[in-house]
């Protein structure tokens, strides 16, 4: 099965127990007619990701949801790339913020790391938020959707909204962050609206 499959009134599981992820998710899937449940709602536990891409972490996911519950399930592995640090922290995004999902402590690794590095000029500060969304299905098929936002990294964060490293990254484009961002906006332009963009022109089968 592919993509082009999904009709309007499917349940598409969505394998996150990430609250941010989730929120943005329904959010994009909302206006395509698609019923959304998750994998904590049916009680499935999270897999490890020990994949060294964020494919092969998207692929755990939602492999392992799909499988469980017998319909097809969107995953999503997503992070920030800074380029001053060799692209880290990446696939291991979510983990520096440790055990308590602390991303205050996480931004703050971010700028001590960039300020060991002597990146303290705009232009040294550069990264990009990457998200690949992984639709699978219980017969073992896979998609993939990829898609990539550009920008620079701000000290100190500014912004409420968003979840994770938004209040650090401000886009191309723009002199505001993600975190200041109104949601709609980011909605418009992350990384995720345009990995789920290829997604929707895939189900239309365009």
């Amino acid at each position: 099965m592919t993509a082009d499959a999904l009709r309007p009134g499917d349940t598409l599981v969505v394998a996150t127990h990430n609250p941010g992820k989730l929120r943005e998710i329904e959010t994009l899937v909302a206006p395509h007619g698609l019923s959304v449940t998750t994998a904590g709602a049916l009680g499935l536990p999270e897999p490890e990701e020990t994949g060294a891409t964020f494919e092969e972490n998207a692929a755990l996911k939602a492999l392992a949801a799909a499988s469980a519950s017998g319909r097809p399930a969107l995953a999503d592995d997503s992070g920030v790339c800074v380029d001053a640090l060799g692209g880290d922290p990446g696939i291991y995004s979510a983990r520096w913020a440790g055990p308590d999902k602390d991303f205050g402590v996480a931004m703050r690794r971010v700028e001590d790391l960039l300020n060991a590095a002597g990146a303290t000029s705009p232009e040294r500060r550069t990264a990009r938020f990457v998200a690949v969304l992984c639709l699978a299905f219980p017969d073992g098929t896979t998609e993939f959707f990829r898609g990539e936002v550009t920008g620079r990294m701000i000290w100190p964060p500014r912004g409420d909204n968003g979840f994770g490293y938004d209040p650090m990254f401000v886009p191309d484009g723009y002199d505001i962050t993600f975190g200041e961002m109104d949601p709609a906006e980011k909605h418009r332009i992350s990384h995720r609206a345009r990995a789920f963009a290829k997604l929707v022109a895939a189900m239309s089968g365009s």
